[in-house]
């Protein structure tokens, strides 16, 4: 998720200063996302440079305060129609860290699969046991939150069976991956790759 786009949605009703972003940042992405409150001052530097937002005054406590503007609101607008993107897509540690594992000698990809495959079911777990809290206070918000993350980890773990088995039958230890192409993209070379 943008840092950038995610505050900027939070202006969409009324003025806010740059420690309310904060909270109302980690408010509303369930505390998935923490931001610190230097990030949110550079971000908001960025937004008034960019015109996105612009200086209202000053609040009763002498914080300032922004408003978004109407280029923010399009720059908005067209943030939340545009489909989010492969590159757009942070890296994936988990991905990147089973790669390292499966092409690195002396590491037991099982095992490292396994303590992987262990934390996921626990945070599962947990994740159901927080959806039922949101459930029954009706916090819907909450409960769609919930779902996105449990539904990732359902996800992690059939990739984790799936990694496992193809480590396995291939004796332990992959080659490693020469490179790969982009979708849309002209094939590459893959050499290396079994």
């Amino acid at each position: 998720m943008s840092v950038k786009f995610g505050l900027l949605a939070l202006f969409a009703d009324g003025p806010k200063y740059g420690y309310q972003l904060r909270t109302e940042f980690e408010a509303r992405t369930g505390g998935t996302w923490p931001v610190n409150v230097g990030q949110v001052y550079t971000t908001l530097e960025r937004l008034e440079r960019d015109e996105l937002v612009a200086a209202e005054g000053t609040n009763a406590q002498g914080r300032t305060m922004y408003a978004i503007t109407e280029a923010g609101r399009a720059a908005l607008d067209g943030w939340f129609s545009t489909p989010v993107a492969d590159a757009d897509r942070p890296r994936n540690e988990l991905a990147v860290k089973l790669l390292m594992a499966a092409t690195t000698s002396g590491v037991d990809v099982a095992e490292v699969v396994q303590r992987q495959r262990t934390e996921s079911l626990r945070l599962m777990r947990d994740y159901n046991t927080l959806r039922r809290d949101a459930e029954q206070t009706d916090d819907m918000a909450g409960v769609l939150l919930i779902d996105s993350l449990v539904f990732a980890l359902e996800g992690e773990v059939r990739w984790l069976d799936h990694v496992e088995s193809t480590v396995l039958r291939r004796g332990g230890r992959l080659a490693p991956v020469v490179r790969l192409r982009k979708p849309g993209r002209p094939a590459a070379s893959v050499r290396g790759a079994r």
